[in-house]
């Protein structure tokens, strides 16, 4: 199944993805630096990538949701697809949470706002590693003939998964 939103004939959730992952890790990265050094212009450039990083994730959870919406029910790949989402909106609301701790302070964050980034850092792994699985293993958004009751990546190789999906075509 391909992506409904698409720009220049590419997804565009994909596409989007890499701003807000890219601004969050370096956040959680900049406020361990700033943990190590106790200089606080680190942590004060943690808390506009966060910033920034919100921004970015709200905007590619709507073109997310546009093409979960295309996703046939009752298969694998909308179960992920729910279980993707809902992570990431998890990640979204810890992030969030950190930020408004820190918005009175964005120099000296509090403890508590430093423990929501680096567990929203941890979701974000996860929430990362189930988009990979409806793309690289299910072919969400990528293949009009995409298998969406593959195996789960974990418990069967791709050359299993083949197999499977070529004996299914006979």
């Amino acid at each position: 199944m391909e992506s409904r939103a698409k720009l220049f004939g590419h997804a565009i959730h994909p596409i989007l993805i890499v701003y807000p992952l890219g601004l969050l890790s370096a956040a959680v990265i900049f406020d361990v630096i700033y943990l190590a050094t106790g200089n606080t212009t680190w942590s004060t450039v943690s808390f506009w990538m966060i910033a920034a990083g919100i921004v970015g994730g709200l905007l590619a959870a709507v073109f997310g949701l546009i093409d979960y919406l295309g996703i046939p029910r009752g298969t694998r790949a909308s179960r992920i697809g729910l279980l993707h989402g809902l992570t990431n909106l998890g990640v979204m609301i810890l992030f969030i949470a950190s930020w408004l701790l820190r918005r009175d302070t964005p120099d000296v964050p509090p403890t508590a706002a430093l423990a929501l980034s680096f567990i929203g850092v941890a979701a974000a792994l996860l929430g990362g590693w189930l988009g990979g699985e409806l793309v690289e293993r299910l072919g969400v958004g990528v293949t009009p003939g995409a298998n969406l009751n593959a195996p789960n990546s974990l418990t069967h190789s791709a050359t299993e998964t083949k197999r499977m999906t070529d004996a299914e075509s006979y």
